[in-house]
């Protein structure tokens, strides 16, 4: 009997773990196992800029010193469910003898987020004065009360109420939402818009309800002891590796075909068809019926794209790779959704993220007295800024091969196409030296001290070692407005072979923009294919049925 294999395509956090599911709970050899990426680094990024420059569609820049994180995303102890079980399998490269679990478990009950400087604005500096303004008020008047509410009270069965409808066409009755200390922070904690899904707002809200009554502090926010590609990836990799997984890289799938079927409805892909990116060699894969393939279909940093110090970004027009590969099978069969939901408005997806390295700590002990926190505790967000500007200081170091002298930390823009406040053109237009400037702008302007960081100027630019901007035109495209059927089942009706493990995955209850998703899904198409029962899947926690964390929540709302 011939050898039962899977084919990868993606590696992401998602086939990932598909693989260790398929070698945990299958049993499987990883010799059976094929991942074909254009990246390595994925959504769960981190890492000198070197290493970005050999990857799909990346370009070359003329200061390539320091290093780059296109975005971070946070952890949480209780929802994360799957993603902490399964990476109890997952040995720690730092600490032999610990889990990948225990090690970030453990750092991060060691350093706790405890966020004192979340939002910032020119008139009232940090709002954490404990008047009106103090962001520890959700600042609701009864009719976002009553909107939210209701919005969170709906149940599973009436979804389809929310079929494209925004979040900004949900609250039409009472704008004074978008002007609260809960928006502020809920927008820019999670990278929604105006613009953004309903639907997607209220699966948050239930999924993330234990979250709700400490969201001004980040206390639920579980922060890996290095970047996510060094302190998930990596080690994930690894053991994929040592358990004989064939990692192909610079290969794009660029189309597939299916068995032609009586009612041709059933799903079977026979052949993979593939481009080496490097070398232009193109070429086929031929599938077996008993083979199993996974697909990464979308990833919100595709078509992504960077500049350096002195070098705007230039835009990659490219549609999103993975979401074309997405669409070709979406003309074999009609229920497998609709990919330009989510990757035809870049005006509602986009966002701009930037890194700065210093050769010295400076600018962060700076930030550190500004924000009156650690690095590791920060998300601080400028409310009034016309680009909605954050930052994010990390516990440091942050990478491996950072140098004991060296600083890194990054920010981002959530209105990359609006005029800075400080430097006058579009924030993607600017240059990373631009960027530095515009921010300091706003440090400046909230800093109370006699010794303005205004007058450290020349210190602050002689430490600087590289500002790294990145657009990144889908950030945000799990969020666009959307209706049910727009994404795929994780396994198709149907489908006797096919999964999708991906953010544009359909699945009950949980919740886009988390790892913890990813793993769902993995688990959920490895298990469907294995046999083995969904009564086996790791269970789910349901805050939203506490009655404890939902008095808080009734409590956070009115206060």
């Amino acid at each position: 009997m011939a050898q039962q294999n899977a084919y990868m395509i993606g590696t992401g956090i998602g086939n990932l773990a598909a693989g260790l599911y398929l070698i945990r709970d299958g049993k499987w050899s990883g010799n059976q196992i094929t991942m074909y990426g254009l990246e390595e680094h994925g959504a769960n990024d981190g890492d000198l800029v070197t290493k970005y420059e050999t990857e799909y569609a990346a370009q070359d820049v003329a200061n390539n010193r320091g290093f780059l994180a296109k975005g971070g995303r946070m952890l949480n102890e209780e929802t994360y469910e799957n993603l902490w079980d399964l990476l109890e399998f997952v040995p720690s490269l730092d600490h032999p003898g610990k889990s990948v679990t225990e090690e970030i478990l453990e750092f991060d009950h060691a350093h706790p987020t405890h966020d004192v400087a979340r939002l910032m604005d020119k008139k009232d500096g940090i709002r954490n004065k404990g008047d009106k303004n103090d962001y520890s008020h959700m600042q609701f008047d009864n009719l976002d009360r009553y909107w939210l509410t209701r919005l969170m009270m709906m149940p599973a069965s009436r979804e389809e109420e929310l079929n494209d409808v925004t979040i900004e066409e949900w609250f039409k009755k009472t704008p004074h939402m978008f002007t609260t200390n809960f928006w502020y922070m809920w927008e820019t904690t999670f990278a929604f818009k105006k613009q953004s899904s309903a639907m997607e707002l209220r699966r948050y809200m239930n999924r993330m309800i234990l979250e709700f009554s400490r969201i001004n502090t980040l206390e639920g926010v579980t922060r890996t002891p290095f970047n996510q590609y060094e302190s998930l990836i990596l080690p994930m990799r690894k053991v994929l590796e040592d358990n004989g997984v064939k990692f192909v890289n610079n290969i794009k799938i660029t189309d597939w075909d299916f068995e032609d079927t009586l009612l041709r409805d059933e799903i079977i892909v026979k052949t993979l068809h593939f481009e080496n990116v490097e070398t232009g060699e193109t070429g086929e894969i031929a599938v077996q019926p008993d083979d199993l393939v996974f697909d990464t279909n979308g990833s919100i940093t595709d078509s992504s794209s960077f500049g350096d110090m002195e070098t705007p970004v230039v835009e990659n027009m490219e549609y999103a790779p993975s979401a074309a590969l997405w669409k070709k099978a979406t003309e074999h069969f009609y229920d497998l959704g609709h990919p330009d939901k989510f990757f035809s408005d870049r005006a509602a997806s986009e966002w701009m993220s930037f890194t700065i390295t210093t050769n010295d700590h400076f600018l962060l002990n700076e930030i550190t007295r500004i924000t009156q926190q650690k690095p590791g505790n920060a998300l601080n967000t400028w409310i009034d800024s016309n680009n909605l500007l954050s930052i994010v200081v990390h516990h440091q170091p942050h990478f491996h091969a950072q140098k004991e002298n060296e600083t890194v930390f990054w920010g981002y823009a959530m209105f990359p196409r609006k005029v800075g406040d400080y430097v006058k053109k579009p924030f993607i237009e600017m240059t990373g030296h631009e960027i530095l400037e515009e921010l300091l702008g706003h440090l400046a302007e909230v800093d109370t001290s006699e010794d303005n960081i205004h007058n450290h100027s020349d210190e602050i630019w002689n430490s600087i070692v590289n500002v790294i901007p990145v657009i990144m035109p889908y950030a945000s495209a799990l969020f666009n407005k959307r209706s049910i059927g727009d994404r795929p089942a994780v396994v198709p009706k149907h489908s006797k072979n096919l999964a999708f493990i991906s953010q544009f995955a359909e699945m009950p209850f949980d919740m886009v923009f988390t790892e913890q998703f990813s793993f769902r899904a993995a688990q959920i198409a490895v298990y469907h294919f294995l046999g083995i029962p969904d009564t086996e899947l790791t269970k789910l926690h349901h805050y939203e049925k506490n009655p404890k964390v939902m008095a808080r929540a009734s409590k956070t709302m009115f206060r």
